[in-house]
């Protein structure tokens, strides 16, 4: 049993919010895209719990907190519906809801809130500017609110073309990135059971965030095959010299792409050479930091960095440096994090975590993660802290300087299956379990 299982008022009266610039986690891996923010006096131990609210069903996508709203989704089985919801930061009252999801049910297979027994819908992410807030499904519905609850538009972007040529449940969070927001959909170029058509394109998507309507649809081609061609990652947007870039990983490569036209800039392939493993589906997204792109390979290969400053096809000559096939620099799941020119890897497949330089690949620190379960939330970084969660329920801490276990934190009951990452905004933390959204505070806020 959980030491907060079910509270519903406030324990700890919070105070004024931050005002800097960490005040916020506007989208899935933060205010900077890269895991990391400038959040200070963060709770170690989870004893000072502001609000737990329990919703009508589970989530994987992270939280998104901006001013005094707290956006999620929930996969509702009870009533049949995907629905968006906005919680008071203060309170954790939900202040609205709504049923975005419109029962797409793909080549007449699985049910409204999934597709398969191993993921549901709502896993992707939303993401607001702070005065409209976008949200999407795994079954392909999208739509724009205001921050109070006002639909705005809304589309199906599978039931626009065909069905996802997808083995899995499809996540992949949209990217609102100098007023444009973006989608992208790297899939199989061949039927999947009932599901998608021959010829299935894989392609980024750029939309006017105001009205959803198409800017531009760039073609991500790929020479991989069967479910390598398929990514479940999310665009990360990177400038490099004044330059700005959309980097992708899918379909055996990474790429940077003009965030202007889709334009591809350049691309690294491949972690499967010859393209010979045709099981090799991605999740991890993109990371970088330092002129420095990272891309972890599926299942237990390594990782490899890139240059984010080259033009054309760099396979040749532009990987930095690659990890030690037997080493923990590995991620099957888990999107890696940046800070002060090192990156964070959360291995759930070595179960450890691990701090390495970003430039030269020197490993500064690895440990490993306790217990049996598998850690799939994506690591945040924030005051010295590294907290990443595992999939029984348990919020990991770790000092970021040596890689010293800080504190265990348990916030779902065992076997819930949690998999969002920690959202940070202020000196507080946003959990989403499989049931509910917790707030938890440092016991020295005032």
């Amino acid at each position: 049993m959980m030491f907060f299982h079910k509270p519903s008022r406030l324990m700890n009266p919070a105070s004024a919010l931050q005002t800097n610039k960490g005040n916020d986690w506007s989208n899935w891996r933060g205010p900077l895209h890269n895991g990391a923010t400038v959040a200070t006096n963060l709770p170690t131990k989870f004893t000072a719990l502001e609000w737990s609210t329990d919703l009508m069903g589970p989530s994987h996508a992270t939280p998104i907190v901006h001013g005094k709203y707290v956006f999620t989704t929930v996969a509702n089985v009870k009533q049949g519906a995907l629905q968006v919801v906005a919680l008071d930061r203060k309170t954790g009252k939900v202040l609205w809801a709504d049923n975005l999801g419109t029962g797409h049910r793909s080549g007449n297979e699985g049910s409204v809130t999934q597709l398969d027994e191993r993921s549901i819908y709502a896993a992707p992410s939303p993401t607001t500017d702070g005065k409209h807030v976008w949200f999407f499904f795994g079954n392909g519905d999208l739509g724009c609110y205001t921050v109070d609850g006002r639909k705005v538009w809304t589309r199906n972007i599978q039931k626009e073309t065909h069905d996802f040529n997808f083995m899995w449940t499809f996540s992949s969070s949209p990217l609102l990135y100098k007023g444009v927001l973006y989608l992208q959909i790297l899939q199989r170029d061949k039927i999947v059971g009932r599901r998608g058509k021959d010829g299935g394109e894989s392609y980024l998507l750029a939309m006017d965030p105001k009205t959803g309507q198409d800017l531009w649809k760039a073609s991500r081609p790929s020479e991989a095959s069967n479910e390598s061609r398929e990514s479940y990652g999310t665009p990360m947007p990177y400038s490099n010299g004044g330059k700005d870039q959309l980097l992708v990983a899918g379909g055996d490569y990474l790429s940077g792409h003009d965030p202007k036209n889709g334009k591809e800039l350049w691309r690294w392939g491949t972690w499967n050479p010859g393209h010979r493993e045709l099981w090799w589906r991605l999740v991890p997204s993109p990371v970088a930091g330092d002129g420095v792109v990272l891309v972890c390979a599926p299942k237990k290969a390594p990782v490899y960095a890139c240059p984010t400053d080259k033009q054309g096809d760099i396979s040749a000559s532009g990987l930095l440096w690659k990890s030690d096939d037997r080493s923990n620099l590995t991620s099957d799941v888990a999107t890696p994090a940046f800070h002060d020119g090192k990156f964070f890897i959360v291995s759930d497949v070595r179960k450890s975590v691990s701090c390495v330089e970003a430039k030269s690949g020197k490993i500064v620190w690895s440990t490993d993660t306790p217990g049996f379960n598998m850690c799939w939330g994506s690591p945040t970084i924030a005051d010295g802290k590294l907290y990443t969660t595992n999939v029984g329920g348990i919020v990991l801490v770790y000092d970021i300087q040596t890689g010293k276990l800080l504190a265990e934190n348990r916030v779902d009951d065992e076997g819930s299956e949690v998999r969002s990452s920690v959202a940070i905004a202020g000196n507080q933390l946003f959990i989403r379990t499989s049931k509910r959204m917790l707030c938890v505070a440092s016991p020295s806020r005032k």
